[in-house]
């Protein structure tokens, strides 16, 4: 089957589809022009809770409107942000935290060490770093309004890197009373400790979301480095607009009715290089991943030989060629931890040296016991580098000897279908596909999908106990050099049991039109910062 780099979807997705808003405060007037930055992002916004799902985009939302306890410098350093002062024991197993002066959540009340404590409690249940740090956990009491401590049963010294980690899932800080939401349930309130608040009487859902400057917030005095430093906000409102036509999205930044697309057409972007206003960049410097997510509670990927066949089926230059063209865009990943990081390494990569090699994909499937029962793979229609995965990928299991469903939908659906454990004939899923930063992929506990136990993990509930004590004893590592030589110890038995499979690591440039001071940093676009003109 050939397939053809296309455009997303034609049209916005049915008001009636879509999660309801939750509700925010609303606001009145409506800023010019000059002081609005409208933007195209990689698709739309379905979930507004940062710690219910993964989804980029949601932590997109979130970090326009919540702030954070530590930031991270370009170096990944974590830097203090909401907190103005901190320690840690001599037996390294206590945490002294103090919040700064003035914070304030957007309704004007103060941000109180409650606040904090409650989200860190719930981000903790569902984030990787942050489970890894709470089954560590002795207690988190609060001292008075501005102070509070995190208690370790044994030292522990990561705790700082998680609370500061720009990679989803954030440790955004909401009100208690939001924060005590169990961390399965969505959340119905959304009023941050950010730079801008969710102004929901602008919203049209499936179209754009508008975030405005937040009066109440006061940024730090030194200057905005990544996630850290001052997010000091120079317009007066941001407009996310879900435009899904990439030609209109194109025509529009053309026009000037529009200031940013992340991800432009890669066939187009030839000709917009030639524009007077517009600039073309990459602001993720490390990519992105693509990521072949496998279900390991059903038949077939609850074999180890099937999830080996997967390896050995995908063809990751032709996928991304599919959706990038030129290859100038694009390389392969044979690393567990992405390309480029420091803890890319080259143990048992040997079915990367010979992929694609359908006729031992082929075997592979066989020895498995594959009994030709319906594999669903799950196709998000609107998100082009999605779509082109799934349709090449499919084709490629069928070839394998896979029965193979393939079920398209937008991707607001996949992360809702994700999340069902029941078997593929009753709404659940057997594979689906997205990507996430190669930065976030580099850590081996951070990242939720690293993580390999089970049911209390990421979408797809891999599980390999060797894996666990490989990531603990990564965590305990008083070295670079030690940790570098746990994390290929990681992947060499990480791809014999096969968490899952990658399809390939790019570097699409964005198209900016008079836009200045955007900082280009993995995991977020930052609207703090940036002027018109």
């Amino acid at each position: 089957m050939k397939t053809t780099r296309r455009g997303f979807v034609q049209g916005g997705l049915a008001t009636g589809a879509l999660v309801a808003a939750p509700a925010t405060i609303r606001a009145q007037t409506t800023p010019s022009a000059a002081r609005t930055i409208r933007a195209v992002l990689h698709g739309d916004l379905r979930v507004f809770d940062p710690i219910w799902t993964t989804a980029n985009m949601t932590s997109y939302h979130a970090g326009m409107v919540y702030d954070t306890l530590f930031g991270v410098n370009d170096k990944y350093e974590p830097q203090p942000q909401m907190i103005s002062k901190w320690s840690l024991s001599d037996d390294r197993k206590t945490y002294n935290f103090e919040l700064r002066d003035g914070l304030r959540f957007s309704d004007g009340t103060p941000v109180t060490a409650k606040d904090c404590v409650a989200s860190i409690r719930r981000w903790g249940a569902r984030d990787g770093g942050g489970q890894h740090m709470m089954a560590r956990l002795a207690d988190t009491p609060v001292k008075d309004d501005k102070t509070f401590q995190i208690v370790m049963k044994e030292p522990y010294g990561l705790v700082v890197e998680w609370l500061a980690k720009a990679a989803t899932n954030v440790c955004y800080i909401m009100r208690e009373k939001e924060a005590g939401t169990d961390p399965n349930q969505q959340i119905s309130t959304i009023l941050g400790s950010g730079p801008f608040l969710f102004n929901e009487g602008a919203v049209v859902q499936g179209q754009r979301y508008v975030y405005d400057k937040n009066p109440n917030y006061v940024p730090r005095s030194e200057p905005a480095v990544f996630t850290s430093g001052g997010k000091v906000v120079n317009v007066d409102r941001v407009v996310f607009e879900n435009i899904a036509d990439e030609a209109t999205a194109i025509a529009a930044i053309r026009a000037g009715e529009i200031d940013m697309i992340e991800y432009p057409n890669v066939d187009l972007l030839d000709s917009l290089a030639g524009e007077k206003d517009i600039k073309l960049e990459v602001l993720n410097k490390q990519g992105q991943l693509g990521w072949c997510r496998v279900n390991w509670l059903h038949p077939p990927f609850n074999n180890v030989k099937a999830r080996q066949a997967m390896l050995h089926l995908i063809h990751p230059t032709e996928v991304m060629k599919a959706t990038f063209g030129d290859e100038k865009y694009f390389r392969g990943c044979s690393s567990l931890f992405g390309m480029g990081t420091p803890m890319e390494n080259d143990a048992n990569i040997d079915w990367f040296k010979t992929a694609p090699n359908m006729e031992k994909a082929k075997q592979l499937v066989k020895e498995s016991g594959y009994d030709g029962r319906p594999v669903v793979v799950l196709q998000a229609t609107n998100i082009a580098y999605m779509n082109n995965a799934a349709n090449l990928i499919a084709q490629w299991m069928r070839q394998a000897g896979f029965n193979v469903s393939l079920q398209a939908s937008d991707w607001g659906a996949v992360i809702t279908r994700r999340a069902v454990k029941a078997a593929p004939d009753q709404g659940g899923w057997n594979v689906f596909f997205t990507s996430g930063s190669v930065n976030a992929f580099g850590n081996p506990v951070s990242l939720s999908g690293h993580a390999a136990n089970g049911e209390k993990g990421w979408f797809g509930w891999p599980s390999n106990e060797k894996h666990e004590q490989l990531r603990d004893k990564w965590a305990a590592a008083q070295t670079d050099a030690e940790r570098k030589q746990i994390a290929r110890d990681i992947q060499q038995n990480a791809w014999d049991f096969v968490p899952h499979a990658y399809y390939g690591q790019w570097f699409q440039p964005a198209a900016l039109r008079n836009l200045t001071g955007l900082i280009g940093m993995p995991e977020l676009i930052p609207f703090w910062n940036v002027k018109k003109g």
